[in-house]
């Protein structure tokens, strides 16, 4: 430690990070099984035991909260896992370098904006009245669409506006795999007569396989894990019966009505669920290709 002081001085933050906020408040799980009291304190407070998962699971609403939490997760994972690796394996394909880096950082720089204004950007471009979009269907003869109360267009609007999002910040680990693929490799495949879409199949994608699985292995795990403020924030009275998650109903239970424990427990069943959902994943990953995070 004392050699390489600088790398653990770089993890020293990440790592307080940590510790602070995941494994510190790991004792709050307690509340999952009490009626929590503030007043009473973790300790004091009334043992419930699994009162809260059944009440839970006998709620009508619990079978719509987590069909769509599955259904937005799952989206999310088919419709935006494959984009970051097309848009890496199209820029390490472009020869010139000034060209390259300006698609780079045109599409890194939306990661940059915070979720309230990228909402407020998507409630203003799909505006019934002033709407970019709507303006685009009314010059074509069509009838404008109140895209944001629409149940049926919540998926789309929440999931493609990630992507667009997120696609340059997660296509830069790919970008940089791809940068350390064997020359001598891409040399003998041109040597062979391989075209350049035989290049990319294979010899570019079956060199950063693993980096592959290993993020498709976390994407699976995280696909309960959907974040609650950019849904909240997309949440009307119009699209609630689609966009109510687990994420959002956790917030609203648990902090707007104050029911700590239940909200608690209902928290813990998504973590749960998600691990699972991470080893079977790992497991099969680890069988099949040999490649895996443990």
């Amino acid at each position: 430690m004392r050699k390489h002081w600088q790398f653990y001085l770089l993890i020293a933050l990440p790592l307080i990070y940590i510790i602070v906020f995941c494994y510190i408040p790991m004792p709050g799980v307690l509340m999952a099984f009490e009626r929590y009291s503030p007043s009473k304190g973790l300790l004091g407070s009334d043992w419930v035991g699994l009162q809260h998962f059944k009440q839970f699971f006998a709620s009508p609403s619990s079978t719509r909260i987590i069909w769509n939490t599955l259904r937005i997760g799952l989206y999310s994972l088919i419709a935006g896992f494959p984009i970051p690796i097309i848009l890496a394996v199209a820029v390490n394909e472009v020869a010139n370098k000034r060209f390259k880096k300006s698609v780079q950082m045109i599409t890194y720089a939306p990661y940059f904006i915070s979720t309230v204004v990228l909402v407020g950007i998507l409630a203003q471009i799909t505006d019934p009245r002033l709407g970019v979009l709507n303006k685009i269907i009314e010059l074509f003869g069509g009838d404008p669409i109140n895209f944001m109360g629409n149940p049926k267009m919540f998926d789309h609007l929440y999931v493609w506006s990630g992507i667009w999002q997120g696609v340059g910040y997660n296509s830069v680990i790919y970008i940089a795999a791809l940068a350390g693929v064997s020359k001598e490799l891409q040399e003998a495949a041109v040597v062979d007569g391989a075209s350049r879409w035989k290049r990319i199949w294979h010899v570019d994608l079956p060199s950063i396989r693993p980096q592959i699985i290993i993020l498709l292995i976390f994407s699976v795990g995280n696909v309960l894990n959907i974040g609650y403020e950019k849904i909240y924030l997309m949440q009307n009275d119009l699209n609630i019966q689609t966009s109510e998650v687990i994420s959002t109903f956790v917030y609203k239970v648990g902090l707007v009505n104050a029911d700590y424990g239940f909200s608690t427990a209902v928290g813990l069943f998504n973590a749960v669920i998600s691990i699972i959902l991470l080893t079977t994943t790992n497991y099969i990953a680890k069988k099949t290709t040999d490649t895996g995070i443990w």
